[in-house]
């Protein structure tokens, strides 16, 4: 088995260069994504090795990028789209929800949208409001769209091709947090697991803890914090929030009777909300504690400063776990 050590962003890019050379039809769209290679440089190199046809530098209008992409994909090109920040993706929002998410439905199944929607997202950067937010409940509130995120460099490199490869339209959210914090190893040749699968990351007996995309990396570190005080955390990577994954949350809940939701949109109408509400339904008998969700506060995104004291983070997480506990 070979293996190569690389970050998120590394393996984003590998996963589109895969992408791009296994099928002639993929392409990629954005605001600076070509000679730049991206503000987080996840399309470095593309443009050079595969042409100013394939990766388009375009103009700054997130609405007109993603309805150009909605006519290549009906076409037959699988386009790409990188929304080069969160907070942009609003003036595309109109596409997205009135086109993108509805086309297939509204031709009966006559006309498919093969593409991906990018878009970093997620705050710790350091950045202000526009580049900081999570915008991932309303996207997942829409029906006709599919909503992923990854978490770690593996599923980034393997995640990315399978949006890409999918007949429907993806969403696919990148921490931009993690980018280039971790590095992991990665085996090309390995099986991937399916797009929209939740997965168990770390066992535990006490309480189960759901997160995702950037909050999969707190959520770890709590449960190793929390095992230092005998506490087992049992956590879950959802990574699909668009079909919700459930098998493996109600497996876990009913083993551990206990469960926290932690994401770093604010916690009002959050996925948190949807989770907690499905877990309840389907767990009732088995909860010894009410479900307890851990978020952002109901507050636009703050200055960069004091953007700590408004994530979730380790402490918040515990807190939780303890209330839980206490029931």
């Amino acid at each position: 088995m070979s293996t190569t050590k690389v970050t998120l962003a590394k393996a984003l890019n590998m996963g589109l260069r895969k992408a791009m050379e296994d099928d002639p039809k993929v392409l990629i769209m954005g605001e600076d994504v070509g000679k730049l290679g991206g503000v987080f440089r996840i399309t470095d190199g593309l443009q050079k090795d595969f042409g100013e046809d394939r990766v388009i530098d375009s103009p700054l209008a997130e609405s007109g990028i993603v309805g150009t992409a909605v006519g290549m994909a009906l076409r037959g090109y699988r386009p790409v789209v990188e929304i080069q920040f969160d907070g942009f993706v609003y003036p595309a929002y109109d596409q997205i929800v009135c086109q993108v998410a509805k086309m297939r439905f509204r031709s009966q199944g006559k006309s498919r949208l093969p593409m991906v929607i990018r878009i970093p997202y997620g705050g710790g950067i350091g950045a202000v409001e526009h580049h900081s937010e999570s915008p991932e409940a309303q996207f997942a509130h829409t029906p006709g769209l599919k909503v992923v995120t990854c978490s770690n460099p593996v599923d980034g490199y393997w995640m990315i091709q399978q949006a890409i490869a999918h007949d429907d339209p993806v969403i696919f959210l990148e921490p931009k947090r993690q980018y280039h914090a971790d590095k992991a190893d990665l085996d090309e040749s390995a099986t991937p697991d399916p797009l929209f699968a939740s997965r168990l990351v770390r066992q535990g007996s006490d309480a189960t803890v759901l997160a995702y995309g950037p909050t999969v990396k707190t959520a770890l570190k709590a449960a190793e914090a929390a095992s230092g005080e005998g506490t087992s955390l049992e956590v879950i990577d959802l990574r699909t929030l668009s079909p919700l994954d459930m098998a493996p949350v109600y497996d876990s809940v009913r083993r551990t009777g206990r469960c926290v939701v932690v994401h770093e949109a604010h916690v009002n109408l959050g996925l948190g909300a949807e989770i907690a509400a499905r877990v309840t339904e389907e767990c009732f008998y088995s909860l010894e504690a009410p479900v307890l969700r851990v978020g952002g506060f109901d507050t636009p995104y703050p200055p960069s400063r004091i953007e700590e004291e408004w994530l979730p983070d380790l402490d918040r997480l515990l807190d939780a776990v303890d209330r839980s506990l206490q029931f």
